[in-house]
C-alpha cells in the first residue's frame, strides 16, 4: 500500500494551490520532516493533473532511444531528476536515475530492452530457409545464443589451461625441493 493515499496528496496540493500555506507551513502543519514530498507532489500535479498524484500500476516501457536521450539530457545539463523528469512526461525521476546509473556502470547496451522469462536451451532452427522476418530473428537469436556459448566455454577452457599450468608449476617445485632436500641429507651423513 502507498504511503500516502491519493485524497490525502490532493488536498495538501489543493491548500498549497488556494494559498493556505507555503510548502514550509504545511509541512509543518502535516507533521513531515521535510517539505520536499510536498514540493514534488505541487510539481506533479501542475504537469500531469491528478494523474500526477496517483500511483501508476502500469509498466510502462519506453524505447532505447528516449532513454539514451534521456541520460544524455541529464549528462550534458545540469538539472534535477526530478527537473527532468517533468520536462520529458515522466513521473518516476528514480527511474531516470538507474538509468543513468546503468549508463555509467555498462554503457548504452544498458539501456536496451531485456528480454523476459526463462532462458530457452540452446536449439537449432527447425527449418533453415528465410522464407520470412520470424525466421531471420529466430536464426539470429540462435547465432547469439551459441556464441553467448562459445565465449563461455572459452572462458572455462583458458581457466582450466591455466589451472593445469599452476598444478604442473606447483608439482615440479616440489620435485626440486625433495631433491634439495634429500641432496643435502646425503651431504650431512
Amino acid at each position: 500500500m502507498a504511503k500516502y493515499t491519493f485524497e490525502f496528496k490532493k488536498k495538501i496540493v489543493q491548500e498549497y494551490l488556494e494559498g493556505q500555506g507555503g510548502v514550509d507551513y504545511l509541512a509543518r502543519k502535516y507533521s513531515f520532516s521535510s517539505n520536499t514530498p510536498i514540493r514534488k507532489w505541487v510539481n506533479a500535479y501542475k504537469k500531469f493533473g491528478d494523474e500526477g498524484l496517483m500511483r501508476s500500476r502500469k509498466n510502462k516501457s519506453y524505447s532505447f532511444e528516449f532513454k539514451f536521450h534521456v541520460v544524455e539530457l541529464y549528462l550534458s545539463t545540469e538539472v534535477s531528476y526530478q527537473e527532468l523528469a517533468l520536462s520529458v512526461g515522466i513521473n518516476n525521476p528514480p527511474l531516470i536515475t538507474k538509468w543513468v546509473n546503468d549508463f555509467q556502470i555498462a554503457g548504452p547496451d544498458a539501456l536496451r530492452p531485456k528480454r523476459k522469462g526463462r532462458r530457452p536451451t540452446v536449439s537449432k532452427p527447425k527449418d533453415s530457409k528465410f522464407t520470412n522476418n520470424e525466421n531471420v530473428s529466430n536464426n539470429s537469436e540462435y547465432l547469439k545464443q551459441l556464441e553467448d556459448e562459445n565465449l563461455k566455454l572459452k572462458i572455462e577452457n583458458a581457466y582450466l589451461k591455466e589451472l593445469r599450468r599452476l598444478r604442473l608449476e606447483e608439482k615440479t617445485l616440489l620435485k626440486k625441493q625433495r631433491e634439495s632436500s634429500t641432496a643435502s641429507e646425503e651431504n650431512s651423513n
